[in-house]
């Protein structure tokens, strides 16, 4: 069965919100909430690739503490531009 561009979207919005870790919930939902529905199918690929990686991999991209690969540099510096103040307050 082919999935609907819909059914994707809802797909991805889910694992955006059940992740591993309590920090990744809160900063994959606000991107997906934020972001998702915009999104053309390449940027849709690279953010499910995205998702199939390691939590604490993607948290350490985001923050800065693991220097992130550089398919994912763009999109991880959309989404840390919407994480500020979502785990801790803005500094």
């Amino acid at each position: 069965m082919i999935e609907t561009p819909e059914a994707r979207l809802g797909r991805l919005r889910t694992r955006s919100m059940w992740r591993g870790i309590k920090e990744m919930d809160l900063i994959l939902r606000d991107f997906a909430t934020r972001e998702l529905g915009a999104m053309g199918p390449a940027d849709l690929d690279l953010y499910e690739s995205l998702l199939a990686e390691n939590d604490h991999d993607i948290l350490g991209w985001i923050t800065g503490a693991i220097l992130t690969p550089p398919r994912y540099d763009a999109l991880i510096a959309r989404i840390r531009t919407g994480a500020v103040g979502l785990t801790r307050p803005d500094r």
